[in-house]
């Protein structure tokens, strides 16, 4: 009878500091300098210097303070522009509820830790494959991102104003052109462009009919109604996605196997 050896358990994989850095400054840099836009486009919806700052440092999320600026240029009352870019900023608690669990931060830094919990410094985090490197990765890239965005937020407010009008210089459109690339990346699936493709719809419909503002937020509707249909065109409510993986999973156990037997 043959022993059979046993084999060490593998151990975690890490990163280097040096490269979850790298990675985290990358990301930092490359979004932070798209606050330039954002205080262009405030100053331009009318927001004076202080506001437009101000909206930088307390909100940070990008993608909400474009909606509420956007909203407001286009004639939107202040408490319906609020509330869209608040429902937009909704999803980062979600990170959060997540991230909590990885990173463990002390209870003291928590409230300025959740200050910072938006799209890039999760993905950053979640991609490491250990908690000293999340945090890393956390940290970096939210006090890169973080400095940048206001610092040139301050720089396009200013460039505005000495400017004058942005629409003259065709400046009104970079709001929208960065927010749409600020989405594109999340497009992934068919399920998420399905979504995006509903909500432009509806916001088209809508926008001769409602004030501006809300048809941001009847866009919303878009998500629960694709996600209705798809559960109904699928057997047993699970989506043609999943239902491919399983497949294919199945499929490589019944090859396995058969190898298994010719094996012996």
């Amino acid at each position: 009878m043959t022993e059979r050896i046993p084999t060490p358990d593998p151990q975690p994989e890490t990163r280097p500091d040096a490269a979850v850095v790298r990675d985290a400054l990358g990301v930092g840099v490359a979004v932070g300098l798209s606050g330039f836009a954002f205080g262009v486009t405030s100053a331009g919806a009318g927001l004076t210097l202080l506001q437009t700052c101000a909206l930088s440092l307390l909100v940070f999320t990008g993608a909400s303070q474009f909606a509420l600026v956007g909203a407001l240029a286009a004639g939107g009352n202040p408490v319906t522009a609020a509330a869209g870019a608040f429902f937009l900023g909704v999803r980062n608690a979600f990170y959060g509820l997540r991230l909590s669990q990885l990173l463990r931060v002390p209870r003291a830094v928590r409230p300025a830790a959740a200050h910072w919990v938006i799209d890039e410094t999760s993905v950053v985090a979640l991609a490491q494959p250990d908690r000293r490197s999340a945090r890393i990765g956390f940290t970096v890239t939210g006090l890169t991102l973080y400095v940048l965005w206001n610092l040139t937020t301050l720089l396009g407010a200013l460039g505005a104003a000495a400017l004058g009008d942005p629409a003259a210089w065709g400046l009104d459109a970079a709001g929208p052109a960065v927010f749409l690339a600020l989405l594109a990346p999340m497009l992934r699936g068919t399920a998420e462009r399905a979504v995006a493709g509903a909500a432009v719809v509806i916001a088209l419909v809508c926008h001769p009919l409602l004030p501006a503002g809300v048809p941001v937020l009847m866009a919303a509707l878009a998500a629960p109604v694709v996600l209705a249909v798809r559960g109904r065109r699928a057997p047993g409510g699970a989506d043609g996605d999943t239902a491919e993986g399983t497949d294919g999973d199945g499929a490589a156990e019944t090859e396995s196997r058969r190898e298994s037997e010719e094996a012996r």
